[in-house]
């Protein structure tokens, strides 16, 4: 098969990731520190990530479903892998084969699981207070657990990113149930509930963004690097003469006679139309502003008279995720997630 190169690329720090998941693990303090890796790995690729992440040290990672797990087999040795979403009935027999655990999210789901799981342990999602997946408080405490072999555990924090007093009422909850609900393991923290401080460690923290560079609080901050660097290979520089305009809707003027890069990237790959105005990139160590709209696989950037870039040259955008988050809207998790399959993904 002959490869061929793409004119994306993601440049993916090793280091980085490694070092942000041992930050998290140290904060975590006796608690296991695992790894959330759903959505292939944030973008990054899920398969490396267990890969690097494995050999630091990291044992428990967790999907989303079934599919997600089905793409990391055979699965490294010694390494647990969770699915978050559970049990459908048409999940059933991925579930017998795969070796991986379900986490049960409702009556039903417990209910299959009991009756077709042949006794294979299982982990356990308790709503406190998300309104999401999980079974009610009540419904886990009215025996709907009784014979279930539990491995783990789990709830979710709603705002663990703000300073909320739900999440002390939710502590207070998971607390309770750890007390009163057998299992082997119990998990309550993820990258912002790591932050919270120790009391939401349990046994198990479950850090997602704060492994590929998000902020999730200010405690993290100065702590967690950079882990993606989207890249843009220039297509074309052109000359534009003072007052012409470029791109759609003609929302960017030429203030003087200059040049302007044209790289093969856009809202197809995940940079969306909302970068516009904030956005930039960089050309060995000049600074190109974005300009004009997002198309769907080209965006323009103001080259002024840097006439030695040409056709060819790699653009690196800015795409450090707090900062980017602001100017543009977005979440941290959607600027990772939203990158598309078009990019080679080249770990350093």
């Amino acid at each position: 098969m002959i490869e061929i190169p793409s004119p994306l690329r993601l440049r993916l720090d090793r280091d980085a990731l490694v070092a942000n998941w041992r930050w998290l693990a140290a904060q975590s303090g006796a608690a296991a520190c695992g790894a959330a890796i759903k959505a292939d790995g944030y973008s990054l690729g899920a398969r490396d990530v267990v890969r690097y992440l494995a050999a630091a040290g990291c044992r428990d990672f967790f999907v989303a479903t079934w599919t997600e797990a089905a793409a990391l087999m055979p699965l490294q040795e010694g390494v647990s892998l969770s699915v978050l979403h559970g049990v459908g009935t048409s999940d059933m027999v991925a579930a017998r084969m795969l070796p991986a655990r379900p986490v049960l999210n409702s009556l039903e789901q417990v209910a299959r699981w009991r009756e077709a799981g042949e006794g294979r342990p299982c982990d356990v999602m308790i709503d406190t207070g998300m309104s999401r997946l999980g079974l009610r408080v009540d419904e886990a405490m009215g025996g709907a657990l009784d014979g279930i072999s539990i491995e783990t555990l789990l709830s979710h924090l709603a705002s663990a990113d703000e300073d909320s007093e739900q999440n002390a009422r939710q502590l207070a909850a998971f607390r309770a149930l750890s007390q009163s609900i057998p299992a082997r393991r119990y998990s309550l923290a993820n990258s912002a509930g790591i932050c919270l401080g120790a009391d939401y460690a349990f046994d198990l923290t479950r850090p997602g963004i704060a492994l590929y560079g998000g902020i999730p609080r200010g405690e993290a901050q100065g702590h967690v690097r950079q882990v993606v660097y989207p890249e843009a290979r220039v297509l074309q520089v052109r000359t534009v003469r003072q007052g012409e305009t470029v791109g759609y809707g003609a929302t960017w003027t030429a203030p003087r006679d200059g040049c302007v890069a044209i790289a093969n990237m856009g809202y197809a790959d995940g940079f969306l139309r909302c970068h516009a105005g904030s956005a930039g990139a960089a050309w060995q160590t000049r600074v190109l502003p974005l300009i004009g709209r997002v198309s769907m696989d080209l965006i323009a950037f103001d080259a002024g008279n840097a006439a030695a870039i040409g056709e060819g040259d790699w653009l690196a955008l800015d795409y450090d995720l707090p900062t980017t988050a602001a100017n543009s809207g977005l979440s941290q998790y959607e600027l990772l997630t939203a990158l598309g399959s078009r990019f080679d993904r080249i770990w350093t």
